[in-house]
This record gives structure tokens, sequence and C-alpha cells, in this order.
């Protein structure tokens, strides 16, 4: 992309209002909590300390909004606790510069390195360097200062009681995201109907995934329908692929055809029923139609060969999907899945046992090239230096300007830039609409504590349409709070707009002179997918060579490892498709040609590992010799992508040609079949990035010059160019 373009699709990512499910009753529930805390300091105290209780009270609630599988009371007591110890702490330094510089530097340091367990931590990190800059101005003295941090911890307490006492949709998160996984697999099903070679997107199969990790205690009461479904999913999708697929599975055209897609839509009605049943934890009905598309006739079933087996073993598993859709299971309760009672789940650490967990995470971010180090640095400098200017500033409540590039920044480009046009946004508009409520009502203390309470409210229910939507009610509520505390809001207002515009220009610039773009790393992401995908490749055959227990379950770690490495390379090729950077190594063209090649090596390997045989099958060792080579060849060329060299699959030729002289009563030829399209894959993959350094330079030449071209035909600024960009 170009600067030009790159702006372009920031503003309108910044002002994009997203479609997404609120959720009025939980902003209702964390809006009772921030009234219960800032009625009580007014009544009780005074209006500074109700503007502590606020600031522990709403980001507290706020943190419940964001995406995290621990409990929501956790989130709101832990964030709570977290910007009452950064609130004490900051004014322990406060009172000179040759101190709080270094603090300040250091928090933010720390709040950025956060993002290496995830954005959650990330997000909520980053509001402790807000409470730093914020509440030190409030306290007198160490003494006041313990009693505001209280307050602020005492935000999150009652947020955290107020979950504890109303819940709303228990294991609702969880549910959403199981369902999501069988509702993503039924739409598979359905586009399997009209293109046997439909891609399906794992993402919501790993978040899920990502959802079924509990800790001890959450095991005990978790709903038992959580825990079995999500493997029914996984085993599920391979088996409709190769039904679908015309080269393994049902023919292209005829009564098979026909067939098949009967049976792939009796498969997204069950799947679709399943969803909705775990979503909602209540019993679902599937049309007499599906029931009768599931049973197979063994006198009049058209499909033959692999096509019958695949239907067969279809019918086995949308049976089991069928117990939980039409489980009897009264409201509020969820079905008993197949399993012992003890089965084993995946364990996600305590509090305590997360420590570990967190020092090692970030110790391998703890690197020059690692896009979180970098955004740590960035953050320690922008908020030291914001704080250093606007000190310098003939305006009150300087912090407004770190605070805005603290909130905005993120370790990638496109997101850093489109929150802070949404942050600029939503300030002119909130502080607009709070200027004109205050000069309207001239409020009282109680009266702006009702208003902050309401912006507040509305803040939360908006948390999910967009940043600019939620930072409009945000700007308002802090006017409001502003005004409880007898600012006037001819002092605030034109301070506000400045500094926001202030702090977010310096987020921009922050990235600018420390970039850490996606563009240049994207030939390593491609070899991490290509090694990872090698593995499990390789894993799958040695499966189909010689079943046993320990090689499935080799076969499953290395489907997950293939999944993240995917997950990371797609992550950085949407991050570099709207970096304003030109290609460096691999061009848009070729980076679009290996990413298809690799998907179809990977499509290969689950089609394959849809035919695996039972425990009980034969061995067959020239799949093992397959599965070296593969393995082999693969690990060499994803070195040699990373060092911008021409991969070799002379091993992998070798291996195929041995099976395939030795294929008469060796094994499946549909396995085969499956090995021929790998092969074929990997040739495309080398095709796509095997280039001569002049090659590679006239590509990009051609490249920038495609792109011109579009732009000249479709006009600067369309969609169109954008994608072609």
């Amino acid at each position: 992309m170009t600067w030009r373009q790159a702006f372009g699709e920031v503003v309108r990512s910044g002002l994009k209002i997203e479609e997404t499910r609120l959720e009025p009753l939980l902003a209702l529930r964390a809006a009772a909590g921030l009234a219960i805390v800032v009625g009580a300091a007014l009544w009780l105290a005074s209006p500074a300390y109700a503007a502590s209780a606020a600031l522990g009270a709403y980001s507290a609630g706020g943190a419940t909004f964001q995406r995290s599988w621990r409990p929501r009371k956790v989130v709101a007591l832990g964030t709570g606790v977290a910007l009452a110890l950064s609130t004490f702490v900051g004014y322990l330094a406060a009172g000179r510069l040759v101190t709080f510089l270094p603090l300040l530097a250091l928090w933010a340091f720390a709040a950025g390195m956060a993002w290496a367990v995830g954005s959650t931590a990330g997000i909520i990190a980053a509001t402790t360097v807000g409470s730093m800059l914020v509440t030190i101005t409030l306290p007198t003295s160490a003494g006041r200062a313990l009693e505001h941090a209280g307050v602020i911890a005492l935000g999150g307490v009652i947020q955290a009681m107020l979950i504890l006492l109303f819940p709303i949709r228990r294991w609702g998160a969880h549910r959403d995201a199981l369902a999501d996984a069988l509702a993503a697999v039924a739409d598979y099903a359905r586009r399997l109907r009209h293109d046997p070679t439909a891609p399906f997107d794992p993402a919501p199969l790993m978040t899920a995934r990502d959802a079924a990790a509990v800790t001890p205690s959450q095991a005990r009461t978790r709903p038992p329908a959580l825990h079995g479904p999500r493997g029914l999913a996984e085993r599920i999708r391979p088996v409709i692929a190769a039904l679908a697929d015309p080269a393994v599975g049902a023919p292209a055209e005829g009564p098979g055809r026909d067939r098949a897609r009967e049976l792939l839509d009796a498969a997204a009605d069950v799947l679709d029923a399943a969803a909705r049943s775990i979503r909602h934890g209540t019993p679902a009905e599937v049309r007499p139609e599906t029931m009768d598309a599931l049973r197979v006739d063994e006198e009049h079933e058209v499909l033959e060969g692999p096509a019958r087996q695949a239907a067969e073993r279809l019918v086995e598993l949308l049976g089991e999907a069928l117990e939980i859709a039409g489980s009897g299971c009264p409201p509020g309760r969820t079905p008993m899945p197949r399993g012992p009672a003890g089965a084993e789940f995946l364990e996600r650490p305590t509090m305590l046992r997360l420590v570990p967990v967190v020092v090692r995470a970030v110790r391998r971010e703890l690197r020059p090239d690692s896009p979180v180090f970098r955004h740590a640095v960035r953050l320690a400098a922008v908020a030291t230096l914001g704080y250093l200017i606007a000190a310098r500033l003939p305006l009150g409540h300087g912090y407004w300007a770190p605070l805005a590039s603290v909130l905005v920044m993120r370790p990638d480009f496109h997101r850093t830039y489109a929150r802070a046009v949404a942050r600029l946004a939503g300030t002119v508009a909130g502080v607009a609409l709070a200027t004109g409520v205050v000069r309207a009502l001239d409020p009282d203390p109680y009266v702006s504590g009702a208003l902050t309470v309401l912006a507040a409210g509305v803040s939360y229910t908006l948390n999910r349409t967009g940043y600019a939507y939620t930072q409009c009610f945000t700007a308002a509520y802090v006017v409001f709070l502003l005004g409880m505390g007898g600012q006037a809001w001819e002092q605030t207002v034109p301070e506000r707009v400045v500094l926001t515009l202030l702090g977010g220009a310096l987020a921009m610039l922050a990235y600018l002179v420390f970039p850490a773009w996606e563009t240049p790393r994207l030939q390593g992401r491609l070899a991490d997918w290509l090694a990872a995908n090698g593995r499990y490749a390789a894993a799958v055959l040695r499966d189909y060579a010689e079943p046993t227990r320990e090689h499935h379950a080799d076969m499953r770690r290395a489907l997950l490892g293939s999944r993240e490495a995917h997950a990371a390379w797609q992550e950085a090729y949407d991050r570099a498709r709207r970096e304003p950077v030109r290609p460096r190594g691999l061009t848009s063209r070729e980076a679009e040609e290996a990413q298809d090649a690799l998907k179809g090596f990977g499509r290969a390997a689950m089609l394959m590992e849809s035919h695996l045989p039972r425990a009980d099958g034969r061995s067959v060792p020239e799949a093992e010799r397959f599965a070296e080579a593969l393995e082999t060849d693969t690990a060499k060329a994803a070195v040699a992508v990373r060092e911008r060299r021409n991969p070799d699959w002379g091993r992998v030729e070798e291996a195929l040609h041995a099976w395939q002289d030795a294929a008469a009563g060796n094994g499946s030829p549909v396995v085969r079949r499956e090995a021929e399209l790998q092969k074929r894959a990997l040739e495309d993959l080398a095709t796509a990035v095997s280039r001569t350094p002049l090659e590679r330079d006239v590509g990009s030449a051609r490249e920038d010059q495609r792109v011109r071209a579009t732009l000249a035909a479709a006009g600067d600024g369309s969609p169109r160019a954008h994608r072609d960009g």
C-alpha cells in the first residue's frame, strides 16, 4: 500500500461500526457497580474520592468486556488491585521527576510486555499506566495516597461482588465459542455442497479449544456439554471434506453427487441444532427430513468405495451430535456427552501457577525484532516524553496527552493508527455532547455523578461496536466526572481535545520512528507454516502406516502446531497488506500463491486423516518412508525459504516413486492419491518462491506497476485498489 491508501484504510477502520451482539444486561450491571461506588464516595467522603472510586469501578467494569476465559469476577478484582497498586506506587515516586519518570518508563515498558501473555493482559496493563498518570495528582500525602488506592481497589471489589450476586449467562463466552465452532463446520458443509474444494478457516476451532482450557475449580462446575462436542467438530470436518471431494469421495456428477449433497445438508442441519442447543442450554429439534437423510440403506445406497466409507463415518459422528441436539434436558441444563465422568480436560493454570507461564512468555519476546518488545519500548518512550511535553504546556490536566498515547498504542501499525483516529473523533464528539448537556443543565456534583454513570453505561453498551463510538461516551464520562469535582467545562473541553490530538500524534510518530513492520517477516512466517505443515502431514502418514495411540497423539499435536503457524502467517499477512511498506522478499502475488499452495498441502493431509485405518490396521512401510522424506524435505525447505534459496523435494519424489512401484496391496490408493496432491502442492510452492535475485527485483517492479495500473483503472482509494495493494 501507498501511504495515501494506508491512511484511507486507517480512517475507515477507525470509524467502522462493528456489527456485533450487544450485551445491555452486562452493561447495566457494570454501570450499577460504578453508581454504587460513586454515590457512596460522594455521600461519605468528597468528589476527589468519588473520582478515584469511579476510576477503579469504571476500569474494572470495562475489563470484564474483554475476551478472557477466566471468570469475570476474577478479571474485575485483578484489574482493581492492579490499578490501586499503580496509583500508590506512582504517588510515592511522584514528588520529583528524577524518581517519577524512571518509574513511569519502567511501568509502561512492563505494560507493553504484557502483550506477550495476550491482548486482554496488554489492555488491562495499559489502564494501570493511565491510572498512574491520572490519580497521582489527587492525594496530598502518602496516607491519602493509600486511601485513594484502597478506594480504587474497592471499585474492583464492588464489580466482582455484583458479578457474583447477579450472574448473567454463566459460561456464556465458553458456550458461544463452542457453538461458533459447530456452526462454522455446519457452514463448511453447506459450502461444500456447491464447491467441493471450499476452504475452511480453523479460527473458530482454535478459539473453542482455547475456551475449553479450564482451571481445576472451573472443571468442577463446567456444564458437561462444553466438554465433548469440540472434538466432535474436529472429527466431522475432514470426513465431510473427503465425502465432497470428487478426487477421493463422491463422483463429480450423477446420483452419487446428489446423495453427497443430501448428506452434507443433513450434517449442516444437525450441527446447527447442536450449536443452538449448546448456546442456549436447551434441547433442539431436528427436522424429520434430516433424520430420513441420515438413514443408510445397505441395498440402495448409491455411494461406493471411499465415498461410502466417508458417508458411513459421517452418519456415525452425526449420531453423536444428535444426542446433543435432541437431548431432552430441562431448560438451563446441558446434556452429558459420552465418556467417563472423570474424563481429562485441558488445564489452564491458576493465578499463582500463571506466574512462571508469564515469565516464560515475556522472556521469549525479549529480543530486538519482537513486535511486543518494540511496542514496550515505544510505550515507555511515549509515556515519558508525553508527560514531559504536557508538563511544559500552559494547559491543565497535562496527563491526558500521554494517557491518550498509552491507550491507543498497539503492537502493530494498523490498529495503532486506526485507534488514534477513532479516539480523536470520539473525543471531539463526546466533549461536544457533554458540553451541550452541561451548559443546558448546569449540574451540581450529584447530578454530575448521575450523568457520569449514564455516560459510562452507554459506553459499556457500545463496547463492541467500535472504538470511536465507545470513546465518544468515555469522553463525555470524563467531562462529567471532572465536573463532579468542580472543574468547569470551559477549562476541560479545549484541553482534552488539544491534548488528545497531541497524544495521538505522539503514538503515530513513535511507530514511524521505531516500527515493527510485518512485511519483512512474511518470509519467516511462511517458512514456519511450511515446516509445521510438513510435521502434520508426516504425523498423519505415520498414523496411517502404523496406527497406534502414540502416533495418533503425535498427529493431534502436529495439527495444533500447524494451525498455530497458519494463524501466525494469516495475521502477519493481513497486517502486511495494510502497511505502507514495499514488498521485501515476497511480493503480494507471490505471498498469495505460496499461501494457496500451502493451503492445498494442508488440505491433502486433512483428507488423509479422514481415511486413517482402525487401530488394528496393517502396517504400510512405504507410507512411513514417505513421511520421513516429507518431514525432512519440508524442514530443509523452510530453511531455504527463510534464507531466500530454492527449495528441493528430491527425497519426497524418490519416496513417492518407491511407494507407487510397490503399490500392489500396500495401503489405500486414496491415501497415495493425496500424497501425490501433496507433492504437487509443494511444487506449486517452489514455483511461487523460487526466484533469482534479479527475478525478484523484476517481480517487485512489476508488482508496483500492476498496483499503479489498477489504481488508474479503478480510481485511487477504491475497495478494489485496496485489495490489489
